[in-house]
């Protein structure tokens, strides 16, 4: 299915489909039919673009003692209060790590959903703390991008992405690179392919 690059967040058109309304995030399928459209494909990343992500997250007490558990993590200034009350930030801190994958999971829709996969994290920086009942935003900026050397339908993508509290302080930054399909050799754009294939089930009944 082919698709137009236009800027993250706008309307996506299918082959043949001449628009008719604009709907943030959602590809025109025909008429009246509109469908999820999340993720860039290789094209579509422009060096220099900055991307706000929405929604931001508040940080809760589950997410943190959870999280520290699920991982292993047994340093008590994440779930032990008394010990924590008496370290320099006077209660506990979030575990750095979940703050790391909350930001990065919060940048997937409008970057990497399409992609085919990560290719590693470089200069993780947490230049401030983040306490349990802050919330956080995520913007991420496009710093390179150049042809696959083994895979001609697809191109590396290398992105700065940011953290920020509801104070607007920036509690993380991290580059990010990953493999992004080009336009129509995503496993989404295969998945959709096969779909329009198959038989609609209100098809072929008697009448």
């Amino acid at each position: 299915m082919h698709r137009f690059s236009i800027a993250p967040g706008e309307l996506r058109l299918s082959a043949g489909t001449e628009m008719t309304r604009r709907l943030n995030g959602l590809m025109q399928v025909e008429g009246n039919r509109f469908r999820e459209d999340p993720g860039l494909d290789y094209e579509d990343f422009e060096i220099g673009d900055v991307y706000e992500h929405w929604p931001g997250r508040t940080v809760t007490e589950t997410d943190n003692i959870w999280f520290t558990n699920l991982t292993m993590n047994t340093h008590p200034l994440h779930f032990d209060l008394n010990y924590a009350s008496h370290s320099e930030f006077g209660k506990p801190l979030v575990n750095s790590t979940f703050t790391i994958a909350l930001v990065a999971g919060m940048t997937v829709a409008s970057t990497s959903q399409r992609a085919i996969a990560n290719l590693g994290w470089e200069e993780i920086k947490l230049p401030a703390p983040v306490f349990v009942g802050d919330t956080l935003y995520a913007e991420t900026e496009v710093l390179g991008k150049r042809e696959s050397r083994s895979r001609d339908t697809a191109g590396i993508v290398r992105v700065r992405h940011s953290g920020k509290n509801q104070n607007g302080k920036c509690v993380l930054h991290m580059i990010r690179s990953f493999l992004a399909a080009k336009r129509g050799h995503s496993v989404a754009d295969a998945v959709r392919e096969n779909m329009s294939r198959s038989t609609n089930p209100a098809e072929g009944r008697g009448s």
